[in-house]
């Protein structure tokens, strides 16, 4: 069954999709991605219509409301029935621009507020749908993956709430430490890149980079994120290069040893343009750090990338490393809450992986595998062929 072609499968059931909120838009965008994907694969189809009949329709979205008491205790409420279905529920834990009233004031959502809500919604659902798929592209407390000392293990005990609550498969992007799934060791874990969609538009956006090992090369910030450079490198057939920061481990400042200096590790970056992979800019200190050795080193265009942009320190200090030439360009996606002001710097590019999800979504619903989908890189050898051949015929 597992290598049954999309085309040729029916749903699992009926498809249903809940957007928490922060995620409504990347759920509208799927939502009519989907639609089209399937008013298409219909036109192109010979299945009757009692097979079909709940498979093309004009919204998959769920009615659905978390509401407030004035306290600012809260609950859920599904407007429609979702018996019987295939249930993906969108939850963006980190969106920090949504609210709600408490005791007559605003108050932001805390990635614990998001994390409430959703198991609100499951809830609310009273068991009733055949299977509930969670997608959290930010994994909750995903940085609090491991426990070093007399410390709370966050993100294992999130995980097991939800798998008893009757979530089959938790669906997470470029997790901070993808060995968190052995909390959940007999359920779905599932861990997508983000690599195919990052590389093809800087490509797009960037059509004067060359891709050799003479004139670009991938950047690690440190020494947990060297597996991501890695592949990287090894997809764009370049050089990589690591900073490893030596620390005082005799102290701790804001429960963190403090960085003494940053070593880099990797060839000579004089003249190239480099590409900073990371997981996330959480404050964006590392990154700047990182792009400062690198300009001193005389890099040519430095160029950071993260699946996640926080920026928990606001954008002042990249508005001014900017201004300073420090790095050329920060690419994030739209996976979690990216505000209105972030898309207006000119130094900003959003990668949108609203057809990623998507595709997930539908071929999951289909229960056929996902092998293909999470193998990128058969995909970026194809772009950069066809990339190769559309500059050699100029």
């Amino acid at each position: 069954m597992a290598n049954r072609k999309l085309q040729d499968a029916m749903p699992l059931a009926p498809l249903k999709i809940v957007a928490m909120g922060g995620c409504s838009e990347i759920g509208k965008r799927v939502n009519e991605i989907i639609i089209a994907r399937r008013k298409e694969a219909l036109a192109a189809s010979n299945k009757p219509d009692f097979m079909t009949s709940d498979y093309s329709i004009d919204n998959y979205l769920v009615d659905f409301e978390c509401l407030r008491f004035g306290t600012g205790e809260g609950r859920a409420v599904v407007n429609e029935s979702i018996r019987g279905s295939d249930l993906f529920i969108i939850s963006d834990t980190v969106n920090y621009h949504e609210t709600y009233d408490m005791h007559g004031n605003k108050t932001h959502m805390s990635p614990d507020d998001h994390f409430m809500d959703l198991k609100r919604v499951i809830m609310a659902c009273s068991g009733h749908p055949r299977r509930i798929t969670v997608i959290m592209p930010y994994l909750y407390e995903g940085r609090q993956h491991v426990r070093l000392i007399n410390e709370s293990l966050d993100c294992a005990q999130a995980m097991q709430e939800l798998i008893r609550m009757g979530v089959e498969t938790i669906i997470t992007f470029d997790a901070h430490d993808n060995r968190v799934q052995n909390a959940i060791p007999n359920n779905g874990f599932d861990n997508f890149f983000t690599s195919y969609q990052f590389i093809s538009t800087i490509l797009n956006d960037m059509p004067d980079l060359i891709v050799d090992n003479e004139h670009l090369m991938t950047i690690s910030p440190d020494e947990g994120g060297m597996r991501r450079a890695v592949f990287y490198s090894n997809q764009l057939g370049v050089d990589m290069g690591m900073f490893f920061k030596r620390r005082n481990y005799s102290t701790l400042v804001n429960g963190e040893h403090p960085v003494i200096s940053m070593e880099f590790l990797g060839n000579d970056v004089s003249g190239k343009d480099v590409i900073i992979v990371d997981d996330m800019i959480a404050s964006g200190k590392t990154v700047l750090e990182v792009a400062k050795e690198l300009k001193k080193r005389n890099a040519a265009r430095v160029i950071i990338c993260a699946t996640f942009g926080l920026f928990n320190d606001g954008l002042e200090e990249l508005d001014q490393a900017y201004k300073e030439k420090v790095f050329d360009h920060i690419y994030t996606t739209n996976l979690c809450y990216c505000p209105s002001a972030l898309k207006e710097r000119p130094y900003y590019h959003n990668v949108d992986l609203s057809r990623y999800i998507a595709l997930i979504i539908d071929t999951l619903n289909h229960d056929t595998s996902v092998n293909d989908i999470m193998n990128a890189t058969k995909r970026i050898q194809e772009l950069l062929e066809e990339r190769s051949k559309n500059i050699s015929s100029k």
